[in-house]
């Protein structure tokens, strides 16, 4: 390899008369001289420097970033191929779905229906599953259940199971769920807490270890509806808690189950307008809570924050989407795609906001959660 050459100081014309002035221009000219001499490109200065090594640098890059555009490319080619393979006989399978009365399920249950399949459909009340017969084929038939009733989910699973046969039951759709008014977690009382806790989290893990021998038998779909607020928690407190224990016991029965063809899907909706986020209901649940804390809360807090913090969630409220079919698309899928994703995040906000959110450090998405959040009277 081509050497850099030093030219001894003692070679240096008058070098002590001329100063160190001279000898740096001279060293540094004798530096540059052998750098632009036309060699064998074998010297790693001159090849660092050069342009054609230059271009060829910037062409390594530019060919990088085209392999990981097409290696990207080329998964999400081959997961949307997967994705659309569709389960064979939909028009034998029978799905469960609980929560029927209005919102998602409800509209699951239409949207299910219209495709074909056999819709058992269970609604707290028998009002809301007749009026939903009404809008749907005689394939479809309806249960009264309550999940926080153990007798009411073990009747409901009879039920089912004479309905079935020995088929089995093709999807399971955990979707009913409550919550009370978006206050912070020193507000609520216990009961609404406790209520919160039996309906999504304590009857999700019921009706599913209810209805588990008949899913396993069709080696089927377990679909549980969490939300986002089951990802990234930041108010609504005991909702919040709810979710994250449906995420977790959604994570524990796939890997339990996943010797016996059994596939669980876990929706986590972002903001939409169902009868959970009803404007006028939750604002007036939310001032009713307010009327009933305690007098040190309300001296904790003030009046003042109570204000801003309702402005606040009614923005939330109205900003909510009524595209429901954005989530029942996800739960669709999950029923009857070959190859079921294991979380479908549904909603804009879910996708573009929250989910990135979860993957920030604490500290800086605690920032961004709450810098809009005012300030209680007395803080700190």
């Amino acid at each position: 390899m081509h050497q850099i050459t030093h030219i001894p100081m003692a070679q240096f014309p008058s070098a002590k008369a001329q100063g160190k002035r001279q000898v740096f221009i001279l060293a540094i000219t004798n530096l540059i001289l052998q750098l632009i001499k036309d060699d064998t490109g074998e010297n790693p200065v001159r090849e660092w420097s050069s342009l054609d090594s230059y271009h060829e640098r910037e062409g390594s890059t530019l060919t990088m970033w085209l392999y990981l555009v097409a290696f990207v490319g080329l998964y999400y080619l081959l997961r949307w191929y997967r994705e659309r393979q569709v389960v064979s006989h939909l028009q034998d399978k029978y799905v469960f779905i609980t929560g029927c009365d209005s919102g998602f399920g409800n509209l699951l249950a239409r949207q299910l229906d219209a495709r074909g399949l056999r819709v058992l459909a269970a609604c707290l009340t028998e009002k809301g599953a007749e009026e939903l017969r009404g809008q749907t084929s005689d394939r479809l038939e309806t249960v009264t259940l309550d999940v926080t009733k153990m007798e009411s989910i073990a009747a409901a699973t009879q039920w089912v199971k004479e309905h079935v046969g020995d088929r089995g039951l093709w999807g399971l759709v955990n979707n009913a769920g409550v919550t009370k008014p978006v206050i912070l977690c020193e507000w609520l009382n216990m009961e609404d807490s406790m209520n919160i806790l039996k309906v999504n989290l304590i009857g999700v893990i019921q009706v599913t270890l209810s209805m588990l021998p008949l899913v396993r038998r069709a080696r089927g779909r377990i679909v549980n509806v969490s939300s986002i607020l089951g990802r990234v928690a930041f108010f609504a407190g005991v909702y919040c808690i709810s979710k994250y224990g449906v995420e977790a016991f959604s994570d524990i029965l796939r890997r339990e189950l996943q010797h016996f063809g059994v596939k669980i899907s876990i929706v986590e909706p972002g903001y939409f307008r169902t009868g959970m986020t009803n404007l006028t209901r939750s604002l007036e649940e939310m001032k009713q809570s307010w009327k009933e804390a305690p007098k040190h809360i309300k001296e904790t807090y003030g009046q003042q924050y109570f204000d801003a913090f309702y402005n606040i969630i009614k923005e939330g409220l109205l900003g909510c989407s009524t595209n429901l079919n954005l989530v029942t698309d996800c739960m669709e899928h999950a029923l009857t795609s070959v190859y079921p994703r294991t979380r479908y995040s549904a909603g804009w906000d879910a996708k573009f906001f929250f989910i990135p959110v979860s993957y920030l450090p604490t500290s800086l998405a605690d920032y961004i959660l709450t810098r809009s959040w005012p300030k209680p009277a007395q803080a700190v």
